[in-house]
């Protein structure tokens, strides 16, 4: 096939894709909800009680991220390691960033 066609065609599937996606997350949040309203509970609460830290989990993401871009630059511009140092800096310390965020969240369900 031609690659204007392939384009094309992945774009369509890709877009088709999105979609379906987005059409059963929100058919299980409301049977979630009314699974939530038939046992009694009241969804807005309980939503609002499920997610407090999700803020503070991609603060931390994004702060790791730089960190791990910037000490990527510095690898690549004192030892020439070029995209290794950047890649490899970045899913570094994103993670570290994520451990920490799971490490406040689970001190804070303690309290």
């Amino acid at each position: 096939m031609e690659e204007g066609i392939l384009g094309i065609l992945w774009l369509m599937i890709f877009s088709v894709g999105i979609l379906v996606m987005v059409v059963y997350i929100r058919k299980y949040t409301n049977m979630e909800r009314m699974a939530i309203i038939e046992k009694g509970g009241d969804p807005v609460q309980w939503k609002k009680d499920n997610n407090t830290s999700v803020p503070l989990r991609f603060a931390l993401l994004l702060i790791g991220g730089g960190l791990g871009l910037f000490v990527g630059y510095f690898l690549d511009m004192h030892f020439h390691m070029e995209e290794v140092g950047y890649f490899s800096m970045l899913f570094i310390f994103s993670g570290l960033g994520l451990g920490i965020s799971y490490i406040i969240e689970e001190k804070k369900q303690q309290k």
